[in-house]
């Protein structure tokens, strides 16, 4: 008797979390889908327009791409997050809503949006300079891949140096790939340029940003024993699976439209034939086989190990905003209102809201409580976002108001927790209302009007060496 209840009891969490995860795919899958046909429309809506009214070939952009018209101003550069896009992808469609409007320097770079924080790093830094995309020959080696990308003949801002430095605002793990290139330039990893350094970034504003990792990615499918591998059946195997098909396809014009950002994997049919797919499939080959992707990067383990390499430094400023759609409600943690979150993040606001780490497993770092990560934005864990915590706090300032911050002090990390879910400063310009261009203009004004250099850096630097 008392074995057969046991089994019903397995039976009905079994069928829970199948019905979960059908639920969860069905959401992801009509919102992609969403997504990808607003972009076909525009670019329809964009066509049919031009067919029928004459283009006005006085038109320009303030700014074009490769030049630097103003070269007192330094640009503003926009680095988007998992899944994410940059201006070129998905047609017309602004993955920052067309916040990037709102200044005559913003550039927004497409990097790989289910790549890893490395190989995003690395493809930022030739996106700005210009050359091919060199991953390292030692990371390509152990990851398995080619040890060089993309082409940028001309560079998006190619004069790009410490006297010529740079604004980033990253949403999402946009804000630790800003980071991990900032390390970079610091270490002078990049062959050819020895002269960097830290200072040729000038602030890090960090939208909702991945700093500590988040409890969703076990939520999705990663093991929270090691934060690197992924259980047999969940959300994040069927991407995985998706993104494989995908790419060995290598539909020209689909990948044009929409790139995984993995072409330096070579997964393609031609190149590995079928395989090759199934070797890819079965978890032998490929970016999922040698954790060289996002989502080992956003585990808290993940996190760990990635933060435990990298500075706050004393010439940079630092800005985070952390978003929070939960609230306590007799000591519980629980979703703040039903109307207020994005349907793509319901359940998943829930979820994490009652994230118990597994009592059979090491906790992820010491001291660690599961009631300091229940608060979130459907996406990450709110203490996450603040600034870098672990495996060191980064020395941090709790601010209500913008205002509170000026005059700002570089090298420290001044945070705002804002209530909206994760999607708020993207996509959906319609459903943030008004805090939206309140936030992006407070941003552009900080960058232009409250953070710069009164003397060069030099002195300071050669005394601190």
């Amino acid at each position: 008797m008392y074995g057969s209840v046991r089994k019903m009891i397995r039976l009905w969490i079994a069928a829970l979390q199948f019905s979960e995860l059908f639920v969860s795919t069905m959401v992801h899958l009509l919102y992609g889908f969403y997504i990808f046909s607003s972009a076909v429309a525009g670019d329809l809506s964009l066509a049919l327009n031009e067919l029928l009214c004459k283009p006005n070939t006085d038109t320009k952009e303030l700014v074009p791409s490769g030049t630097s018209a103003n070269g007192a101003l330094p640009p503003i550069v926009l680095v988007h997050g998992i899944f994410g896009f940059g201006k070129g992808r998905l047609g017309g469609l602004s993955y920052f809503a067309g916040a990037e409007k709102k200044d005559e320097r913003v550039l927004v770079p497409d990097l790989g949006s289910l790549t890893s924080v490395y190989d995003r790093a690395r493809e930022l830094f030739y996106y700005l300079k210009g050359g091919r995309v060199d991953y390292g020959e030692e990371h390509s080696k152990a990851c398995g891949h080619s040890q060089f990308g993309r082409l940028y003949e001309q560079g998006h801002y190619p004069e790009w140096d410490e006297d010529h430095p740079i604004h980033f605002v990253g949403h999402s793990a946009g804000a630790q790939v800003v980071r991990v290139l900032q390390q970079m330039l610091a270490d002078k990893a990049f062959k050819g340029y020895e002269n960097t350094n830290e200072n040729w970034v000038l602030s890090i504003t960090s939208l909702s940003g991945a700093f500590n990792g988040t409890t969703r990615t076990y939520l999705d499918g990663m093991q929270p024993e090691d934060g690197k591998t992924l259980k047999p059946i969940c959300l994040l195997q069927l991407c995985r699976i998706g993104v494989i098909i995908y790419d060995w396809l290598d539909i020209s014009w689909l990948k044009e439209y929409y790139n995984f950002g993995f072409d330096h994997y070579n997964i393609t049919w031609k190149k590995v034939g079928v395989w090759g797919l199934i070797d890819c499939l079965l978890g032998n080959s490929g970016p999922f086989a040698s954790g060289d992707w996002i989502l080992p990067d956003l585990t808290i383990q993940g996190s760990i190990r990635l933060n435990s390499h990298l500075q706050s430094f004393p010439n940079t400023y630092y800005f985070s905003y952390a978003t929070k759609r939960t609230r306590k409600i007799w000591g519980v943690t629980l979703p703040s209102s039903i109307f207020g979150i994005h349907p793509l993040l319901f359940i998943r606001v829930l979820q994490m809201s009652q994230w118990r780490h597994p009592p059979d497993v090491s906790p992820p770092y010491k001291g660690y409580r599961d009631e300091d990560w229940q608060e979130n934005d459907g996406a990450l864990n709110t203490i996450s976002m603040t600034r870098p915590l672990l495996p060191v706090e980064h020395p941090g300032r709790f601010v209500k108001d913008d205002s509170e911050c000026h005059p700002l002090q570089p090298g420290i990390w001044y945070y705002k927790i804002v209530e909206a879910d994760h999607i708020f400063f993207i996509v959906n310009r319609e459903r943030a209302g008004v805090q939206f261009d309140l936030i992006y203009d407070s941003i552009f004004e900080r960058c232009r009007k409250h953070v710069f250099r009164k003397t060069p850096p030099t002195l300071p630097n050669q005394m601190h060496h």
